[in-house]
């Protein structure tokens, strides 16, 4: 096992210069245009609970660059679970992982964020006039792209219409299983389409 950071560096080399050059400690242009073309991302937390890391998506552009420190992520309705604004009560530590259909690089932004509820804010972000629950004020910290090779080996866009997701369970069969069938499958999954298209923001 390893268990040092010298066996940890040791293994892997020394760390190329581009992978240096490429972080940032603000959002340089380049990683705008990311953000902006970004219709997806997951955000990672950590509490007293433990880790979170949570998809978040809308149309391209929906975490707003504010600034070059400073980004905006509306919380729109979900779960209700919460489990990442409830870690950034805890702690401010967040990072968020953006996705672009298509491009092999991804972009990683490091930071702290406080959860606002000023109502200018939250209207600021309304669709169809209705406003997320919160948005989240974003500090960062460091921005860098991530190399494409997970993309590329994952084939992750290459493959994501060819039916990978054949076979497997479906949200109602899961819950039924784990609920010990108190929840309906073949109901849940009829009602889920028109609930999700009904409540998306």
């Amino acid at each position: 096992m390893i268990d040092t950071l010298e066996q940890l560096e040791a293994l892997f080399g020394e760390v190329g210069q581009a992978s240096i050059q490429k972080e940032q400690a603000f959002i340089h242009p380049h990683y705008r245009a990311m953000i902006e073309a970004s219709p997806f991302a997951v955000l990672a937390t950590s509490g007293p609970g433990g880790l979170d890391a949570s998809p978040r998506g809308d149309t391209p552009g929906f975490v707003v660059v504010e600034d070059e420190q400073t980004l905006l992520l509306p919380d729109r309705r979900g779960n209700n679970r919460i489990d990442s604004l409830r870690n950034l009560i805890a702690d401010p530590r967040m990072a968020l992982l953006f996705l672009i259909p298509g491009l092999g690089e991804t972009l990683r932004v490091n930071g702290t964020a406080r959860i606002s509820v000023a109502p200018e804010l939250l209207q600021r972000f309304a669709v169809d006039g209705k406003p997320p629950k919160c948005v989240l004020v974003i500090r960062v910290e460091t921005a860098y792209f991530q190399c494409a090779r997970a993309i590329q080996r994952s084939r992750l866009w290459l493959d994501s219409a060819n039916g990978l997701a054949a076979g497997l369970p479906s949200p109602g069969t899961m819950l039924a299983d784990f609920s010990n069938a108190q929840i309906n499958a073949e109901q849940y999954d009829r009602e889920l389409p028109e609930r999700q298209r009904t409540t998306l923001y």
